[in-house]
């Protein structure tokens, strides 16, 4: 197993995971590359559409970009009233405290802000000034850790957050969002899990995975690890074309993270971001994969399909009432009873 990752288009070539393109080194110039050992071990290297390779492996397809696509796509920047806070909904926040990852996927929504040529990691006054925020708003239940990556951060640092976090008392749950877990599950140890848990409040994480695959045993060992020092789990996927597009995996997928005790939550619908419309399926045919899966598998398994309204709207169940319309023109209703055109005019 190598033992470091893959960030470059000479790392893919040497690696033998692409051939020589111009067309990689322009996409390389816009969008970072990082591929893990843990991720290089799932890749099959004899499937030419292997799921695992076409989540992280770009493609010249990246260059392509439509008039819907946008660098900000669920609109985060408007909801940010200090740096590294996204302030969507009334009783949680995002804090974004790195904008870095251990892989880049190439279907990311906030791709245009995170790597080395992203929004960096929060600098201390800037995070001195996203805590004293959570702290002057008591409306703040939930504090949604995500970035970037908050797993890469050391546990010290990890820890340190988190006693902050502790010493604000509105503040009653902490979310972690990552994709550690599954790409560098060695990342997950007892110092981690200890700092995630330091604030004394009760601790989510949400485990990001897309392929049945992707939950091998060492992620396994992670999600016990996790588990038993009180942390609760839960999912969050993307549907994504040419990985999960199909009912026989979502279903093994779901039914995987309920095996590992992991609560089935959102299944994301792609988001509007540049260079990203080989990854997006219709609406339509996602709606049908999500009813298809009723009845077929355990209602454990079953997750809400979303969509996170372009603009800043939030997030709204397209597999409900809340969308109308067909052949590619809705209209998506969002939480507050507004409406809105998908894709956007």
């Amino acid at each position: 197993m190598r033992v470091s990752s893959l960030k470059s288009v000479a790392d893919l070539q040497a690696d033998g995971l692409v051939a020589p393109d111009a067309a990689l080194d322009k996409v390389a110039e816009k969008y970072v590359i990082g591929i893990t050992p843990a991720v290089l071990e799932l890749i099959d290297r004899g499937d030419p559409d292997d799921p695992i390779a076409r989540q992280f492996v770009p493609t010249a397809d990246e260059l392509n970009t439509t008039p819907d696509e946008r660098a900000d796509p669920i609109g985060d920047l408007a909801h940010s009233p200090v740096d590294g806070i996204v302030h969507r909904y009334p009783d949680r926040v995002l804090l974004k405290a790195v904008h870095v990852c251990p892989v880049y996927c190439r279907f990311c929504f906030r791709r245009e802000m995170v790597g080395p040529q992203g929004l960096g990691t929060l600098s201390a006054p800037a995070l001195d000034a996203a805590i004293d925020y959570i702290d002057n708003h008591r409306e703040i239940w939930e504090v949604i850790l995500t970035g970037g990556d908050p797993l890469v951060l050391s546990p010290r640092r990890l820890r340190d957050l988190m006693e902050r976090l502790a010493g604000i008392e509105h503040v009653k749950v902490v979310r972690f969002h990552t994709r550690v877990p599954v790409v560098e599950p060695e990342r997950i140890n007892e110092a981690m899990v200890a700092a995630l848990t330091a604030s004394g409040k009760t601790t989510y994480l949400a485990v990001h995975a897309n392929h049945p695959r992707e939950l091998t045993d060492a992620a396994k060992a992670g999600f016990d690890l996790m588990l038993a020092g009180g942390i609760a789990l839960i999912s969050q996927s993307v549907l994504l074309k040419g990985v999960n597009d199909d009912v026989e995996t979502l279903a093994a997928l779901m039914r995987g993270f309920v095996e590992n005790r992991i609560r089935p939550y959102y299944l994301h619908h792609p988001d509007l971001a540049p260079g990203t419309g080989h990854f997006r399926v219709g609406i339509e045919e996602g709606q049908r994969l999500v009813q298809a899966l009723r009845g077929r598998i355990s209602g454990l398994c079953q997750p809400v399909y979303v969509l996170d309204i372009p603009g800043g709207y939030g997030k709204a169940d397209i597999g409900a009432a809340s969308i109308t319309g067909a052949d590619g023109c809705f209209t998506v209703r969002d939480w507050q009873g507004g409406e809105h055109k998908y894709p956007p005019t």
